[in-house]
């Protein structure tokens, strides 16, 4: 059930995309290709047309995808932060410090010799 679900959300997805590119923009867009006989769809030409499909495939679209969350998370009863093993770090005695070597209190640093 899921996989028919989610094959239709593909499908309806490209259908939206295609819908949304093909409508009449400010600088044409694609629709520019979809020829000009606008006489086809009316006397407003596609844009009614395309603006109602484009709404009804839109909400299919938000249907479907409720109804893929709602089956899915039917299907799998547990979570998927559920399935996560955590490890607990192993408790270490005291840090071991490493040791400075030990110099004079009063002796600077030497400098190197001179050539």
């Amino acid at each position: 059930m899921t996989t028919i679900i989610l094959v239709l959300q593909f499908v309806l997805a490209v259908i939206l995309t295609i819908a949304i590119l093909l409508q009449k923009s400010s600088s044409i867009g694609l629709g520019a290709y979809s020829g000009s006989n606008e006489s086809l769809f009316g006397a407003k030409g596609p844009a009614g047309f395309l603006a109602k499909f484009t709404f009804i495939v839109g909400f299919l679209f938000i249907v479907n995808t409720l109804a893929l969350g709602y089956v899915y998370n039917k299907s799998k009863k547990a979570s998927l932060a559920e399935d996560i093993k955590v490890e607990k770090p192993v408790k270490k005695s005291t840090p071991v410090i490493p040791s400075v070597p030990a110099t004079k209190q009063n002796e600077a640093p030497k400098a190197p010799a001179a050539k």
